[in-house]
């Protein structure tokens, strides 16, 4: 019995002298890994803000400094380890990378896929940020402006104020359709027209009906409008006109709303005077 409380006691002792000599590296390590935070969030701040500032692309500088804040993360919790004693630990983490890496990237290869797809995309993609984009294999495709870029998702934002989040692997292996890649962006509807107008004036008075809606271009792309079709005898148009996303403030469906509006009153106008 005696025996049994001595070797208690003896490894109780060294327990307590283990203690006693790994708190002040804890500490020490835990003080480590709050500056390396505090460090890694300030310089992903600076980071974004001095890129956005040299680059026109929003989405690839935030993006690097994302990578910039994880890299010294990483390095932090290496060091930290160290500290603590862990030296062999982080040798052998950094020896059986290639491993860890084939085991990790397989058991988690959607996570991986994204990340890839992320990068890719941060370096060369069809879309900037605020452009109207649309995704996915039909019928399930998704439409909206893009909001942001991770190192996982894609954000957009749908015209009835939706949150949607893309993977980025989905963005790569499906088609993409980028409707204000160049700022510019198409709308039409379609107007049934009373028989027995005259529909080459009606037609001039409605192309300029929609010109003189804010938002709708008045040089260069001119709103149009052609006969798309006959329904019991009564002829259909499709107005056409494009608004430019970078020079206006004005929603899109504001805009559209506004040259139905003008559309309709004209056409209403020569069905009463007929």
């Amino acid at each position: 019995m005696n025996d049994f409380i001595r070797d208690v006691g003896s490894q109780l002792n060294s327990y307590y002298d283990w203690l006693v000599e790994i708190t002040p590296k804890f500490l020490l390590a835990v003080i480590v890994m709050l500056i390396v935070w505090i460090l890694a969030k300030s310089m992903r701040k600076a980071t974004d803000i001095r890129l956005k500032k040299r680059m026109d692309d929003p989405l690839l500088a935030g993006f690097l400094a994302t990578l910039l804040r994880l890299g010294i993360l990483i390095a932090g919790l290496l060091f930290a380890l160290r500290i603590l004693g862990f030296a062999g630990i982080t040798t052998s983490i950094l020896a059986g990378a290639g491993i860890s890496a084939f085991v990790i990237g397989f058991a988690l290869r959607d996570i991986g896929e994204n990340f890839l797809a992320g990068i890719l995309m941060a370096f060369k993609r069809p879309f900037r940020v605020g452009d109207f984009i649309e995704t996915g294999n039909p019928p399930n495709t998704v439409k909206g402006r893009v909001i942001s870029l991770n190192i996982r998702v894609t954000q957009l934002k749908t015209p009835d104020g939706k949150d949607v989040y893309i993977p980025n692997a989905n963005i790569i292996k499906t088609p993409l359709f980028n409707y204000t890649v160049d700022g510019f962006l198409r709308l039409d509807f379609l107007v049934s027209l009373s028989p027995k107008q005259d529909y080459t004036m009606l037609i001039a008075e409605m192309e300029k009906a929609a010109t003189t809606v804010d938002g709708v271009l008045k040089t260069g792309r001119l709103p149009a409008v052609r006969i798309s079709g006959i329904a019991s005898g009564k002829p259909d148009a499709r107005v056409s006109f494009w608004i430019d996303t970078t020079a206006t403030t004005r929603k899109d469906d504001a805009i559209k709303s506004d040259v139905i509006l003008a559309v309709q009153n004209v056409v209403e106008k020569y069905s009463v005077n007929q």
